[in-house]
Parts: C-alpha cells; sequence; structure tokens
C-alpha cells in the first residue's frame, strides 16, 4: 500500500478521536510494511495530527473521574504510552484528589454505607475494579455518605 493511502487511512482515524502511535501502528499494520507505517506515522507527528502526549491528556480528560490514579496509569501504558508523558500529562491535568474522586465513584453507585461485610466487599470490589486504593477504598466506605454532596 502507499505511504498516501496509509496517511490518509490514519487521518480518518485520527478525526474520529485521538490515538497513540502504539494504537494506529497496530490498527495500520494489515495495511503496509513496518517501514511504511512507521513513516506515514512520522509524517502526521511531523504535521502535528499525531501526538501521545494530547492523546493522553484527552484520555485522562474523558477517564479521571471515574477511575483511579493506578488504572489510568496502566490503562495508557497498554495503549503504547511512554512512562514519561504519561506523568508529564498527569502533571498537566487539574485532576481532584484520589479521595474525592472515589467518594464521587461510590456515591453514584451506592449512596448507602453496607449494612453488611458482603455487601461492604462487594463495595470494595467495585472500587477495586475501578483502580483505587487499598487505603482510599478503607477510608471512603469507612465514612458516612455526604448528605451536602
Amino acid at each position: 500500500m502507499t505511504d498516501t493511502s496509509l496517511t490518509g487511512r490514519a487521518m480518518r482515524l485520527l478525526a474520529r478521536r485521538e490515538h497513540s502511535r502504539a494504537e494506529l501502528a497496530r490498527k495500520l499494520a494489515a495495511h503496509g510494511t513496518d517501514e511504511e507505517v512507521g513513516a506515514a506515522l512520522d509524517r502526521l507527528s511531523e504535521l502535528g495530527l499525531l501526538s501521545d502526549h494530547r492523546f493522553a491528556e484527552a484520555w485522562l480528560r474523558s477517564k479521571a473521574s471515574r477511575f483511579g490514579m493506578p488504572r489510568l496509569r496502566r490503562d495508557l501504558i497498554q495503549r503504547g504510552v511512554d512512562p514519561d508523558t504519561i506523568d508529564d500529562a498527569l502533571e498537566a491535568e487539574p485532576l481532584e484528589n484520589e479521595y474525592e474522586r472515589a467518594g464521587q465513584v461510590w456515591r453514584t453507585r451506592f449512596g448507602t454505607i453496607a449494612g453488611d461485610h458482603k455487601e461492604w466487599a462487594r463495595q470494595a470490589r467495585f472500587l477495586q475494579g475501578r483502580g483505587f486504593s487499598t487505603d482510599v477504598i478503607r477510608r471512603v466506605l469507612r465514612e458516612a455518605p455526604d448528605e451536602s454532596a
């Protein structure tokens, strides 16, 4: 496949949403050789159309209110974003603290304190699946819900 058709295909994918370089490389792999895909991605980077930093910031904006920091970091690494880029994006994004996010997620899903150990464990597993740390989960589940929220 020609470089221009790979570039066009990549631009169509980028028009839908931001992608990391690794995601685009994976999606374009079936349509060209590694060298052709690399050249097309380099060209898009030169034009400013492809940026892992911009992808990481967009990902954080869309997911940060629902997930804990370890989960956000893991998801970005799985999408091929460099750990240094992730750190930069996390510093650039004004995220409220982990405890406040976990409390908001818990209130949205449950809203009432667990009545027994089984329900407490279910709520804890839910928050753990969202990527919140054990300390944050214990703190959220220990405190009474804030009626003003």
